[in-house]
C-alpha cells in the first residue's frame, strides 16, 4: 500500500478542484491510500475579501511570517507517507500565508523530512519567485521536491487582474460586467488535469522519481513566460521594500499601518497601469539580444532543482 497525503488550503474551492482532478487515477488504484489535510487558520480569512483585509495580509505574507493555525487532526500528521502533494496559491508574489505558516510549523518538520513532494500551484499568472521560496523551504525541511504543476489564468496580465479582483471582492466567479471572461483557471485545464495523475501514479508505484518532472512537462505541466518573470523579479524587489516598511508601522489589523497600506494600494495601481507598460517595452528591447539567457532561465524555472 502506498500512502499519499494531500495538503491544501482553499478559500474559493478552486485549489481543491484542481488537486481532486489530478489525483483521479490514484483514487482508482486499490494499492494507493489518499489522505486529505486542509490547512485551517485560527483567524479565518473572509471570502469575499474586503479591500482592507486583503491588503493587510501583504507584509506578513511576503516576509513569510507565520500565523497561528488550527492544529486539528494531528493523528494524520503523525503518520509517514510515500508522497506528499502540496497544493497552494500565490499571494502577493509569495506562497499564501496559511501554507507557508504550515510549512514552518513543528508538524511539518517531522512530516516532510525525507519525503517526496509534488507541488501544485493555482494562481493568476506570476508564480516563479514564490516557487523559489517554496523550494528553499522544502530544502530546509529536508524534503525532496520531485514534481511541480502550475495552473494559471490564461488571460493577459491586465484582463486577469480585473477579473480576479471582481472574484475576490464580490465572491462571484462570474463575468465582470458581462463582457470580461470568467476569472481563474479555465475549467478545461482543471478537467483535463488527470493526465498528470497518470504520471504521478506510475512513479509512485515504481518508486522512481528522477524523471517525473520531465514527464509532467511533456504533458504541459509548466509554462514560463519570460516577460512575466522579468516583471515579477522587479516586483519582488519592490515588494520587499514595501513589506519591511509597512510592518514597522504596526502588526496585523492595527490602525497605525492602515494609511500606508492605502499608499501601497495606490502604488500598485500606478505600477500596473503606468510602470508595467514601460517595463514591457524595456523587456522587448533586451529580449532578442539576451535570448539564450532567458531560455536558460525558463528551463530552470520549469525544473524542480534549487540553485
Amino acid at each position: 500500500m502506498k500512502n499519499v497525503l494531500i495538503v491544501y488550503y482553499s478559500q474559493t474551492g478552486q485549489q481543491k478542484d484542481i488537486v481532486d482532478n489530478i489525483v483521479k487515477p490514484l483514487t482508482k488504484d486499490a494499492e494507493v491510500k489518499l489522505t486529505y489535510y486542509q490547512i485551517k487558520p485560527v483567524h479565518k480569512f473572509p471570502f469575499p475579501w474586503t479591500k482592507n483585509e486583503f491588503f493587510d495580509v501583504f507584509p506578513e505574507t511576503f516576509l513569510q511570517i507565520p500565523m497561528e493555525l488550527d492544529t486539528h487532526e494531528n493523528d494524520i500528521l503523525s503518520d509517514r507517507y510515500d508522497l506528499i502533494i502540496l497544493s497552494y496559491q500565490i499571494w502577493f508574489l509569495s506562497v499564501s500565508l496559511p501554507v507557508i505558516s504550515f510549512l514552518k510549523s513543528h508538524q511539518a518538520k517531522k512530516l516532510f523530512e525525507n519525503t517526496k513532494v509534488i507541488t501544485i500551484i493555482g494562481c493568476r499568472n506570476m508564480w516563479v519567485m514564490a516557487q523559489e521560496k517554496m523550494k528553499l523551504q522544502l530544502v530546509n525541511l529536508k524534503a525532496k521536491l520531485v514534481g511541480n504543476i502550475v495552473f494559471t489564468d490564461r488571460q493577459n496580465n491586465h484582463v486577469s487582474l480585473i477579473t480576479l479582483l471582481h472574484w475576490l471582492f464580490k465572491g462571484e466567479k462570474t463575468s465582470y460586467l458581462g463582457i470580461f471572461p470568467k476569472p481563474g483557471v479555465p475549467d478545461k485545464d482543471i478537467n483535463e488535469s488527470d493526465k498528470f495523475g497518470e504520471s504521478i501514479l506510475d512513479s509512485l508505484k515504481k518508486g522512481k522519481w528522477n524523471h517525473l518532472q520531465e514527464q509532467l512537462l511533456s504533458k504541459g505541466a509548466v509554462h514560463v513566460k519570460p516577460l512575466l518573470v522579468f516583471i515579477e523579479k522587479r516586483g519582488t524587489f519592490l515588494f520587499s521594500k514595501w513589506a519591511r516598511f509597512i510592518i514597522k508601522k504596526g502588526g496585523p489589523g492595527q490602525k497605525s499601518r492602515e494609511p500606508w497600506l492605502k499608499v501601497f494600494y495606490y502604488y500598485l495601481l500606478i505600477a500596473l497601469w503606468g510602470i508595467a507598460p514601460v517595463v514591457t517595452l524595456l523587456f522587448n528591447l533586451i529580449y532578442l539580444p539576451t535570448y539564450f539567457l532567458f531560455k536558460k532561465s525558463v528551463n530552470y524555472y520549469k525544473s524542480v532543482i534549487l540553485k
